[in-house]
């Protein structure tokens, strides 16, 4: 490939697409059993009787009208994320899995994931939900130490995560763990013990996170005693070891997959694609001829629902046009996430800008030995993905030269 020929850009400049990137659709379910301390996401304890029948006309009238701003392309993936999506019912998952196909064209083969926490109540279900279409589920289990998911608040143990693992197994054959690490009490020991243990489940994908304190938590207010910065590192550094050497690939800073079993609904988040978010709190990112929109819905279960009933959009909270100067950082803030990158023409294609918007700041990366010498893909190194906040930081500034 020819070297991207130096421009300056614009900053009234719009984005162009020839063709629309690949599009997903979220769906919100936002209800809990209890909420956890570390949770910053829009969780919500439900009430006796979940109201699903009212949901799922709310649901159906906010997909209703967001068609307009979809019509005619195809769902490459279903995500439902919660919440604890598991909470609803198998009847009110098919009937939400009907309307879609019934409103949207969904691609041949399409991932369909529901999330579920591990209650064995809830596992009970995972037949039924893939009766209803699921065929991939992400199980919510965190760790594999009870004394460490008390001091979390979660409200499983050991032994229900092991069997609501063995039950996802038997429904679908994609099934994701998500573990935690850097928890209260636990050790670097006890911490690869449950990696051990979720690569034994038989999971085709692992979802690893560091516990963080985020603002507007309960553990944000009444902080636990985490390891020490050290552990936290050795943790991180020998998870990576033990289960790339197993033979999972890492190919997204905190996800790990065996060969074939990336999750397709968080690739095309990360790569820069679109995903239409419809339920209380849920966001958009939709892509036009000319521009690129983000869109947040309103958070409060209750609100959202009376709100989508009226049939006046008011559902929708927020609606903004993101500007070029923008695009650039975020493209990067996604797809530098990634092991292997992106092909360098999915800036143009999902950013709809030419190159001269990121050569600069990718010479400067080159440069600190942060991203790869190469004009056919985006890419960080070794060094820049380590270092992945700075390196993404570089592109913050695409102003108007």
């Amino acid at each position: 490939m020819k070297p991207i020929q130096l421009l300056s850009p614009k900053s009234s400049q719009r984005p162009n697409f020839s063709i629309l990137p690949p599009l997903g659709l979220y769906i919100h379910l936002p209800w809990c059993v209890r909420r956890c301390p570390y949770c910053d996401f829009n969780a919500h304890v439900a009430p006796e009787v979940i109201p699903e029948d009212d949901f799922f006309r709310a649901l159906q009238i906010d997909l209703e009208q967001a068609l307009p701003d979809i019509w005619g392309r195809s769902i490459i993936s279903v995500f439902f994320g919660g919440g604890t999506p598991s909470l609803m019912s198998a009847a009110f998952i098919d009937r939400v899995i009907s309307m879609v196909r019934a409103y949207l064209p969904l691609a041949q083969g399409a991932e369909i994931t529901l999330e579920a926490n591990p209650g064995a109540s809830e596992a009970g279900r995972f037949a039924d939900y893939a009766q209803a279409g699921v065929n991939r589920l992400s199980i919510g289990v965190q760790s594999f130490n009870d004394d460490v998911l008390q001091k979390i608040g979660r409200i499983h143990d050991a032994h229900q995560a092991q069997q609501a693992i063995y039950a996802a197994l038997a429904a679908v054959d994609r099934v994701n763990i998500d573990l935690m690490y850097a928890l209260p009490g636990q050790s670097v020991e006890d911490c690869l013990k449950g990696v051990h243990r979720a690569i034994d489940s038989g999971a085709t994908h692992l979802s690893i996170y560091q516990l963080m304190l985020e603002p507007n938590t309960v553990f944000a207010k009444y902080p636990p005693e985490l390891p020490r910065e050290e552990d936290s590192a050795a943790m991180h550094d020998q998870i990576i070891d033990t289960v790339t050497d197993i033979g999972f690939e890492h190919y997204e800073v905190s996800a790990f997959a065996k060969h074939k079993h990336y999750g397709a609904h968080n690739m095309n988040y990360w790569s820069f694609g679109d995903y239409l978010g419809i339920g209380p709190g849920a966001h958009s990112k939709i892509s036009f001829p000319h521009s690129i929109t983000r869109m947040a819905r309103t958070r409060n279960p209750q609100v959202w629902m009376q709100q989508a009933l009226q049939g006046q959009g008011k559902q929708v909270s927020e609606r903004y046009e993101v500007k070029a100067t923008e695009l650039p950082f975020e493209f990067m803030l996604n797809v530098l996430r990634l092991k292997d990158g992106v092909p360098y023409e999915y800036f143009t294609a999902r950013a709809g800008l030419g190159g001269q918007w990121i050569s600069k700041a990718i010479q400067q990366a080159v440069d600190k030995g942060l991203m790869e010498d190469r004009f056919d893909r985006i890419c960080a190194t070794e060094l820049g993905w380590r270092f992945l906040t700075d390196l993404q930081t570089l592109f913050l500034s695409t102003q108007e030269s």
